[in-house]
């Protein structure tokens, strides 16, 4: 069974930055993607961003491209999203996910993580 941990959401400013961690359990030979969903209260789960565990394939939803970067580090089994200039819009909770055959596009996972609550507000 793959773990997923999330830490790294809280509280921040309009316009400010946060980082986002998601530690995996697995063997990461098992998981070719991880990625990031979000979801604000009232609202269905969307895909945020998505990359491939070899870091050659990067992908965004509309709504964070430019603004958002996802990043992997290989050693520590970890995936990251840096969040900058954020908006009250992306006030959500945020849950890291993985696919077992994922290759680009959208993530379609197999695994979720319990998701952190980031709150944009001034």
């Amino acid at each position: 069974q793959v773990q997923l941990v999330e830490s790294g959401g809280g509280l921040v400013q309009p316009g400010g930055s946060l980082r986002l961690s998601c530690a995996t359990s697995a063997r990461t030979f098992y998981i070719n993607g991880m990625g990031w969903f979000r979801q604000a209260p009232g609202k269905e789960r969307e895909f945020v961003a998505a990359i491939t565990w070899s870091g050659s394939t990067r992908y965004y939803a509309d709504s964070v491209k430019g603004r958002f970067t996802i990043s992997r580090d290989g050693a520590k089994n970890t995936v990251y999203l840096q969040m900058n200039s954020l908006k009250p819009e992306d006030t959500a909770v945020y849950y890291c996910a993985a696919e077992l055959r994922y290759t680009t596009g959208v993530l379609s996972p197999d695994y979720w993580g319990q998701g952190t609550q980031v709150t944009v507000s001034s």
